[in-house]
């Protein structure tokens, strides 16, 4: 199996500090013709580098909002880092490849 990363640019929304949505692609068996979806791409608050959200459930508990991960490690936590590392490639990848377009233009 394999794993393709799509970028959605966020053209759209006026939050500018979201780069991007992403959704994670899966070619091959058992997941073959399936996406997760609900990654978010975020320039980070102090202007240096970036952060990558994964897909989420928003719940109230006794009045406060909280979130429920989705896509949770279940022996390495360090499984959600490469994640998040995958998907900040792919969105650094497909930024450069526009930077490059633009200046060939």
């Amino acid at each position: 199996m394999t794993v393709t990363v799509k970028i959605l640019p966020n053209d759209r929304q006026p939050r500018i500090d979201k780069l991007a949505d992403a959704e994670l692609h899966f070619h091959g068996a058992p997941l073959d013709g399936l996406k997760l979806i609900g990654f978010g791409i975020w320039r980070r608050r102090d202007g240096v580098g970036f952060n990558v959200t994964f897909p989420a459930r928003q719940f109230t508990v006794h009045g406060d909002r909280r979130n429920f991960a989705l896509l949770r490690a279940t022996e390495h936590p360090s499984a959600q880092n490469e994640v998040r590392e995958f998907v900040l490639q792919a969105y650094l990848a497909e930024a450069s490849a526009k930077t490059e377009d633009a200046r060939a233009s």
